[in-house]
């Protein structure tokens, strides 16, 4: 089978699983419950690495780009190019790779491991669907707490930004948040949270899928952890490329 093959293949599972996972919203049980706690997990267990994260990303963005706009004389403008780069690109696509470092590879090798110590076969032999009490739950943490992680990161990367500007470079305190506020439009902010809506789905289900298809005992399960990572961390990217376009091309920016 070559690669392509195993790609669509890989693609179309992923997606059942998905498709799935939503199909069963509304029926019970509802095992809220259990989202609670992957909320818990995934938003809250992953603050202080995108706190971290967003702060510095802001500060060296800051640092790297100060000097180039100085030399043109728009040293005004350093918050501007801040929370524009933020809000429309690192801030979504940072978060996303650390979410998928950190909570794809946990959700893979959670489920994996459930999958070799037959605990998924003895959920389905008890009449419990895997799908609705361990994929769902996991999907819905990653919508509610992703966009919620990226918004933090952009306030934190924009801060992290002003404090660099006014402390190494001697900006005015008003005239960096100016330019933040002159720079940030609503399809920036539309654009902002609608990346990583897009971005928790394809983590999610890219990591439930590779942690239930784990086969060959432990060692399958960090072979499936780290196809987790890596598929999720390209498609990511590559989600990122023609999400970016078709934004352009809906909010009329082109």
């Amino acid at each position: 089978m070559n690669f392509a093959t195993r790609s669509l293949l890989e693609l179309q599972e992923t997606t059942l699983l998905a498709a799935r996972a939503f199909r069963g919203v509304f029926k019970r049980p509802r095992y809220i419950q259990e989202t609670i706690d992957q909320m818990d997990a995934i938003g809250v267990g992953s603050l202080t690495i995108i706190i971290l994260t967003g702060f510095f990303t802001g500060g060296v963005l800051t640092v790297q780009t100060f000097p180039t706009l100085k030399a043109y004389g728009a040293q005004s403008q350093t918050g501007y190019l801040v929370a524009v780069s933020l809000v429309r690109e690192l801030g979504p696509v940072l978060c996303a790779l650390m979410v998928t470092g950190r909570v794809g590879s946990a959700i893979s090798a959670e489920l994996g491991s459930m999958v070799v110590s037959q605990q998924i076969d003895a959920m389905r032999a008890l009449g419990t669907d895997p799908i609705r009490k361990l994929v769902w739950p996991r999907l819905f943490a990653l919508l509610v707490s992703l966009p919620l992680l990226t918004v933090l990161a952009d306030v934190l990367g924009i801060f992290g930004g002003w404090v660099t500007a006014v402390a190494l470079y001697s900006v005015s305190s008003s005239v960096f948040i100016s330019a933040v506020r002159d720079g940030i439009t609503t399809d920036d902010l539309i654009g902002g949270v609608v990346k990583p809506i897009v971005f928790s789905l394809i983590i999610g289900a890219i990591a439930c899928r590779q942690g239930l298809s784990t086969e060959g005992g432990t060692v399958g399960v960090g072979r499936s952890t780290t196809r987790a990572v890596v598929m999720a961390s390209i498609v990511v990217i590559i989600a990122d490329y023609f999400l970016a376009k078709a934004l352009q091309v809906i909010l009329g920016t082109t």
